[in-house]
């Protein structure tokens, strides 16, 4: 059951001492932590009583103000006096993160104080104490569309409103699995039984983020590229409460999508290893979900005005998030976000809806969301067609899919199929090269352009 009633506001708690003193004492841990998140150094672990001291204090203290979320930050205060009292190992906080239920309380506005170690996804990979205090973004429209059709109960929109460094990075997610949590054995296990990692359901994405880097870098890239942008985008690149609330309804598709579909596998199996455009036409495939869910609810005569409205601006989000700041984003490292974004480019490109001429960009709009769709259908029957497949002979086929479109590395062996086919599924992921797919001469040019816009990005919130 929603709670509404919540005590001090999100504003509020950061204002207060008792988020002062907790955050400066995270900050005394994180100069002592090592990469596991434990303190090995003993002649500190005076002062890191200290600072676990004020820490729990505080929690609760200010437990008592945020009442949905009491029994959390009491768990977690024991957790903290728990890690002290065995000498700084590696921090165990199973019992906080198993109280910490954020999506049994998607209230618009709802605020949160989450303390944990933990990794930052694409932030940090050091398990250090971090803290953030957070709201829920759940507008009526939004929390309509989940109740019915689109239903995603683990789907946690947010907010920053403050927190470590660990988020002064490109990280726009709170997960439970980067939280530190020593594994356990399930019980009534026979012995010899391996720990598990516990499972949780739910997931925070800050939209707020992904709303303000979308701004800034689609503005920049839309007068780099002398784009005629519809009335609707512009809207969209001015105002944050619209882009954070159709970055909400975007990601509530998209989110859903990842175990949605005809699945030849779990695609979000963490151990998997495989080639890393995969993951991109994983990813894409869930983005041309979003995208073509919304041509359907914009086309549809019974749906809202409201709702009309955000189903067309997603589509704008989807296109121009994908090929302005995902393919620019990141090293060339197996960067399978920017080879997801090259491909829609190229794709939209081949197809004669995207044109780049007289140094200017443009779009027909009228034809877009139909090849878009297209789109879509072709990695959709990828995937169906897989499931009859061997995974080996998958990988192969969704390689020619990326290449049907996209140019791959003249010295690519997978291009030349020379590749060890009877071997191990590990050596075959060993010759995809680490830039499999180059940027191609329009990236390479908008990149000299756009690099100092999209490193501006990191640590970004709604509020800059």
């Amino acid at each position: 059951m929603a709670v509404t009633e919540v005590g001090l506001t999100g504003a509020e708690i950061v204002k207060s001492q008792e988020w002062s003193v907790i955050k400066s004492a995270c900050l005394t841990l994180r100069n002592h932590q090592v990469h596991d998140g434990s303190i090995p150094d003993t002649s500190s672990h005076e002062i890191c009583t200290d600072a676990v001291g004020q820490i729990s204090n505080s929690l609760r203290q200010i437990a008592e103000q945020i009442i949905h979320d009491r029994d959390y930050l009491l768990s977690a205060s024991q957790d903290f006096e728990a890690w002290a009292s065995i000498g700084f190992g590696v921090p165990d906080f199973f019992d906080s993160l198993a109280a910490f239920e954020p999506h049994s309380n998607r209230v618009n506005g709802i605020p949160h104080l989450v303390i944990f170690p933990m990794y930052t996804q694409n932030g940090s990979t050091d398990r250090f104490v971090e803290a953030v205090v957070l709201e829920v973004i759940w507008p009526d429209f939004v929390a309509e569309l989940e109740a019915g059709e689109y239903s995603n109960p683990a789907f946690v929109p947010i907010r920053f409103l403050d927190f470590t460094p660990g988020y002064l990075t490109n990280s726009a997610v709170l997960f439970p699995e980067s939280v530190s949590v020593i594994p356990r054995v399930p019980v009534d296990s026979p012995d010899g039984t391996k720990g598990e990692l516990p499972q949780f359901n739910w997931g925070g994405i800050f939209a707020d983020r992904e709303a303000a880097r979308f701004r800034r870098v689609v503005s920049a890239a839309a007068e780099i590229t002398h784009i005629d942008l519809p009335a609707a985008a512009r809207d969209l690149l001015s105002n944050q409460q619209l882009a954070e609330d159709t970055f909400v309804m975007w990601d509530l598709i998209h989110d859903r999508t990842h175990m949605r579909g005809d699945l030849p596998f779990d695609p979000f199996m963490i151990k998997q290893r495989m080639p890393f455009f995969l993951y991109g036409l994983e990813e894409l495939r869930c983005d041309l979900t979003a995208f073509r869910e919304s041509v359907k609810l914009f086309r549809a005569k019974d749906t809202s005005s409201e709702l009309r409205k955000y189903s067309q601006l997603v589509q704008y989000a989807v296109l121009f998030d994908r090929i302005f700041r995902f393919p620019l984003s990141g090293n060339r490292t197996r960067n399978y976000d920017s080879v997801a974004g090259q491909l829609m480019f190229a794709y939209l490109h081949q197809h004669r809806v995207l044109h780049w001429t007289d140094t200017s960009l443009s779009i027909d709009w009228d034809n877009l969301p139909d090849v878009m769709v297209n789109l879509s259908d072709e990695i959709n029957e990828l995937y169906w067609k897989s499931i009859d497949r061997p995974k080996v002979v998958h990988w192969l086929a969704a390689y020619d899919l990326v290449t049907s479109v996209l140019a791959p590395h003249p010295a690519s062996k997978w291009s030349k199929r020379d590749l060890p086919l009877l071997g191990t599924t590990s050596e075959l992921t060993d010759q995809v090269l680490d830039d499999e797919f180059p940027l191609s001469m329009f990236y390479e040019a908008l990149n000299k352009k756009m690099v100092a816009v999209i490193q501006s990005t990191i640590g970004i919130t709604g509020k800059d």
